[in-house]
């Protein structure tokens, strides 16, 4: 989720990086981490998210992870339903707070920088203070917004739609956080299978490059060919109705022939169509 992050607090790809070993700590010490409940000091609702704050909101943080557009967006793009559960949000102060109420209520949760947890009863969010706040707000509540409407969703989907929608709004197809790699690795015809991915159904299994490329399949199916596009919504028809969905490697092999080839394609040409777009909406000013 790397290359837009510069020097500071730590990033998300990073945090994932080292997740499980910081977890194996966590808990190892999470006695001497626990603390009481964090008092919440303020408390605001943006349609499904109550936003539990352990310091006083900032309008501008609200506006920046536009959480509302969010959910809109993800209607319009992937057709969902409106998200029919209470999402908590529990913003902690810093880094320690946020350690030690996961570690109290989740002990056994790899750490994350921010993290999604749903139980059949609620559903909530963890995250805290920090200059990337919003980013990671967009990404958890991408995840929380999918299972608000679908029993399952496969793990690299969750994680390469969470990963898509977690930029702002004018940034999400340029894709900054992965789109170098994936264009210098198209170049070469080297890329990660989506049927790789597929095998996959444990979030610590997912490595930095795993990330990279569910994001990179999942821009494809929104990008790409009309016809991949349509295997996606095909996809969450079959979740929507609890049916088991064919693997999207084999919807796509059966419709587009060689799903690398034209994973290749589309990466060999993206930086084109980037750049047609950005000199056509210069000539309109």
């Amino acid at each position: 989720m790397p290359g837009r992050r510069s020097a500071g607090p730590i990033t998300r790809r990073q945090a994932l990086a080292a997740g499980l070993a910081a977890g194996a700590s966590l808990l190892a010490g999470r006695s001497s981490l626990a603390a009481a409940e964090p008092v919440w000091v303020d408390q605001r609702q943006l349609g499904p998210f109550i936003c539990r704050s352990a310091f006083r909101l900032d309008d501008r943080l609200l506006a920046e992870a536009d959480l509302s557009r969010l959910e809109q967006e993800l209607r319009r793009v992937l057709a969902l339903g409106p998200c029919q559960t209470q999402v908590e949000v529990l913003l902690l102060g810093d880094a320690q707070q946020h350690r030690a109420l996961i570690a109290e209520r989740h002990p056994d949760a790899p750490y994350r920088r921010a993290l999604y947890y749903q139980t059949q009863r609620r559903a909530v969010i963890y995250a805290y203070r920090h200059r990337e706040l919003a980013i990671d707000l967009r990404h958890e509540c991408t995840h929380a917004l999918l299972h608000g409407d679908l029993a399952m969703v496969p793990l690299w989907l969750d994680e390469g739609l969470a990963e898509y929608f977690e930029p702002s709004t004018n940034e999400r197809a340029r894709g900054p956080g992965h789109l170098d790699a994936v264009v210098a690795d198209a170049a070469r015809g080297r890329l990660l299978t989506l049927a790789s991915l597929e095998s996959k159904h444990d979030l610590a299994q997912m490595t930095e490059v795993d990330y990279r490329y569910a994001w990179a399949w999942t821009h494809l199916l929104l990008h790409g060919p009309p016809i991949a596009a349509m295997q996606l919504w095909a996809t969450l028809a079959s979740l929507r109705r609890l049916e088991p969905p064919a693997a999207v490697s084999e919807r796509l092999a059966a419709t587009l022939g060689s799903p690398e080839q034209a994973f290749l394609q589309h990466f060999r040409a993206w930086p084109g169509v980037l750049n047609a777009s950005r000199r056509g909406a210069s000539n309109r000013r």
